[in-house]
């Protein structure tokens, strides 16, 4: 298998290859895949927190348990205002 990348890509693993941390073009290739790898189990892990924070919001607006968006931002500035007081 053959594979032809545009300018801007091969600049790139040039770079790579130059810098020498990489021995040859198929290792920057591989480095790539690993961390485009990661990347998508990072944003899993992160969808899936995401929508389990969601599920609770919605199941408490279904409970009646929510907060005007003005007294809420008052409640948190309040709250970093006694975290962080300011200093003169």
């Amino acid at each position: 298998m053959e594979v032809i990348l545009p300018p801007e890509l091969e600049l790139i693993v040039s770079r790579q290859l130059t810098s020498g941390k990489y021995p040859d073009p198929i290792a920057v290739i591989r480095a790539a895949i690993e961390l485009l790898e990661q990347q998508d189990d990072i944003y899993q892990g992160k969808l899936g927190e995401l929508q389990q924070a969601v599920r609770v919001g919605w199941e408490a607006s279904q409970r009646g348990e929510v907060v005007d968006g003005k007294i809420a931002m008052e409640q948190i500035r309040a709250n970093l205002r006694s975290r962080y007081p300011q200093q003169d």
